[in-house]
C-alpha cells in the first residue's frame, strides 16, 4: 500500500506542470535555481518515489526559507505592512494575479513536506547531501545569473549587491552559512520530530 495518496501526488504534479512553462516564460530558466524551486521539483519526485531520503534532503534545505517567506508574506497580506524585499513581488500589480498565485507554493510546500515526513519518516543522512547540493547550486547560480536577479542571494541579502566583502569571499561565506545555519539546524528539528 502506498504511503502517499494519489490525491496528493496528482494535484501536486498538475500544479508543477502548470508552473514550469508559466515561470519559464515570465522569469526565464535560471529562476528554477532558487532553492525553493529545486525543492518543489525534487519533492515531486520524492512523493512519487516515496523517497524518505530525497524528501528529507529538500526539507532540510528549504523549510527555514519557506517559513521566513510565510512569516513575512502573511503579515503583509493581512496588515499591509512588513519588511520589504523577499515578498514584494507578491504585491506588485504589474505581475498578474495568476503568476503571483503560483508562488503560493511557498505556503503549501512546507506543509506537504512536513506531512510527508510524518508518513515516511526522516533520513538523518539527508542534510549532508543537501549541503553538498547547496555547494553546487550557489556557485552555479553566481556563474549564470546576475545581480538584478540575485537568485539565492548570491549577490547580497538585499536588492542592491553587497559591497562589504569581495564577491568571492561573500559567496564563500554563503556556502558556509547554508549548511551550518540552514541545513544543520533544520536537520536537528526534523530528526527530533520525524525520525522513525
Amino acid at each position: 500500500m502506498q504511503a502517499i495518496s494519489l490525491w496528493i501526488k496528482i494535484p501536486y504534479t498538475v500544479f508543477v506542470f502548470v508552473l514550469v512553462p508559466v515561470y519559464w516564460i515570465r522569469y526565464g530558466p535560471t529562476n528554477f535555481l532558487w532553492f525553493s524551486d529545486i525543492a518543489l521539483f525534487a519533492t515531486l519526485a520524492a512523493l512519487w518515489l516515496e523517497s524518505r531520503f530525497l524528501l528529507s534532503m529538500m526539507a532540510s534545505g528549504v523549510l527555514i526559507f519557506d517559513t521566513v517567506w510565510n512569516l513575512i508574506f502573511f503579515p503583509r497580506l493581512i496588515f499591509g505592512a512588513g519588511p520589504e524585499g523577499v515578498v514584494d513581488y507578491m504585491f506588485d500589480p504589474e505581475i498578474s494575479v495568476f503568476i503571483r498565485a503560483l508562488s503560493l507554493f511557498h505556503v503549501a510546500l512546507p506543509i506537504i513536506q512536513l506531512w510527508a515526513l510524518g508518513k515516511l519518516g526522516y533520513d538523518v543522512r539527508a542534510w549532508k547531501y543537501q549541503a553538498v547540493l547547496g555547494w553546487i547550486i550557489l556557485p552555479l547560480t553566481y556563474g549564470v545569473t546576475g545581480p538584478e536577479e540575485n537568485i539565492n542571494w548570491v549577490y547580497g541579502m538585499i536588492e542592491a549587491p553587497q559591497q562589504w566583502l569581495p564577491a568571492p569571499l561573500y559567496l564563500g561565506a554563503l556556502m558556509l552559512i547554508y549548511p551550518t545555519l540552514i541545513c544543520f539546524p533544520t536537520h536537528i528539528i526534523l530528526k527530533r520530530l520525524f525520525l522513525k
